[in-house]
């Protein structure tokens, strides 16, 4: 799609945004189908829906409105810093999950896979707290920039190797509340 946005609709904020990559309503339907699949595969299960913030956000809230079985929700918030790219390093947790996952069917809600560092990471992480089960639900996958192999149990789009923002997705902590994933222009990076 080549539609472009106009800040009369959308906020000075898409003045950035060379073009619409997903329109909104594509993302809302995708989502919807995610939670029905979801909810067929956990019927008669209480799963905990595990979210780091802030990327996942405007995804996680969408998807558990989609979902119709009972649920519990938790967060993490996480830092990574490298001092030679800024882009991978170590992983710091700074918010760590207040439910415990021994015995739980769990969900990771992830906006977007890039590499697959930090949501390897994470998913170790869990791991060794025992959950009954560990899948992941993510609305956004870039397979050719995946440095880990991870392939997730629900996925959205998958995306090319553009710089995108919108629907949670940021570039220092602007465009997250544009309600679609547009491609952002060079000058705006």
């Amino acid at each position: 799609m080549n539609k472009t946005p106009t800040s009369l609709a959308y906020g000075p904020c898409a003045d950035d945004i060379e073009r619409i990559l997903i329109e909104e309503e594509a993302i809302q339907r995708r989502v919807r189908e995610m939670g029905e699949e979801i909810s067929r595969d956990y019927a008669g299960r209480r799963p905990l829906f595990v979210g780091v913030l802030k990327g996942v956000l405007f995804f996680m809230a969408d998807l558990l409105r989609a979902v119709h079985i009972p649920l519990e929700v938790d967060f993490m918030a996480i830092s990574s810093y490298s001092p030679e790219t800024r882009d991978h390093g170590l992983v710091r947790i700074t918010k760590d999950l207040e439910t415990p996952l021994e015995g739980r069917h769990v969900i990771f809600v992830e906006d977007m896979i890039d590499t697959g560092l930090t949501l390897g990471y994470l998913l170790r992480v869990l791991e060794t707290r025992n959950p009954a089960s560990l899948h992941v639900a993510v609305l956004f996958d870039k397979p050719s920039r995946r440095i880990l192999d991870l392939e997730p149990r629900y996925l959205g789009f998958r995306l090319p190797d553009l710089f995108v923002v919108g629907y949670g997705l940021d570039h220092r902590e602007q465009y997250r509340n544009l309600p679609f994933v547009g491609v952002l222009k060079r000058q705006a990076l």
